[in-house]
Order: structure tokens, then C-alpha cells, then sequence
């Protein structure tokens, strides 16, 4: 499923505190965004018909809830990434932006260690 960037602004929202109304994604998503509320209910209706999201009714008031996992998005669209720019490769991606942006050292300390747990689960 393709979520697009604006579409993933109304996901982020649900993740961090689903469920929420239209109103409130409204009031959150569109806010932060500078999106009208038509713009933000017409992107809560594409989610809906992929079923990136569920509608509900509970108490009274109608909410949405995310139907996916963040951690699986996530993965999915660093996939993409990686697919589409360095060929699925990660090397490659990480060499880019230490060329293009300096790692700090606790950065490097974590790629290390990272490096390291995996070597020693071979």
C-alpha cells in the first residue's frame, strides 16, 4: 500500500493517539500543516479506501483508528528508499550521507555497535 506524504501527516497523528475525530485531526494535522479542513477530510478518505484506516463509533463519537503498524510503514518505505536509490543496499546509503553530512560520534558509536551485535549473531 502507497501512503502518500500527506497522507502520512494524518497517520503520524493516529499513531501517536488514536482514536481521533475528523474534528481534532482537523484541528491537529491541519494546524501544523496549514491544510483547510476539505484538504484534511479528503485525505482521511483516501486512507480510508486503501483501509489504512478504520472508522469508528464509540460513546457516542465517531473516530479513526490506523488499520497498519507504524514499524510496518516504516520499513516499507525505507525499503522503497533503498530500492529506488541505492539498488537495496544499505552500504551504499549510509556511505551517501556520511559524504553529505558529518556524523557525529555518537552516531558512529551506534552504527558500530549495530555492526557488532549483528556480526556476533552470525
Amino acid at each position: 500500500m502507497h501512503i502518500t506524504a500527506a497522507e502520512a501527516h494524518v497517520m503520524e497523528a493516529l499513531w501517536r493517539r488514536a482514536p481521533l475525530s475528523a474534528d481534532e485531526l482537523v484541528a491537529e494535522v491541519g494546524a501544523s500543516q496549514q491544510w483547510g479542513e476539505a484538504t484534511v477530510k479528503t485525505l482521511i478518505n483516501r486512507l480510508l479506501k486503501k483501509k489504512a484506516i478504520k472508522s469508528e463509533r464509540a460513546d457516542g463519537k465517531h473516530g479513526y483508528r490506523p488499520l497498519i503498524d507504524r514499524s510496518a510503514y516504516v520499513l516499507s518505505e525505507s525499503q522503497g528508499l533503498l530500492d529506488r536509490l541505492f539498488e537495496g543496499q544499505l552500504a551504499p546509503l549510509i556511505s551517501h550521507f556520511a559524504q553529505h553530512r558529518p556524523l557525529k560520534a555518537e552516531e558512529v558509536a551506534k552504527l558500530k555497535k549495530l555492526i557488532e551485535g549483528m556480526e556476533e549473531g552470525r
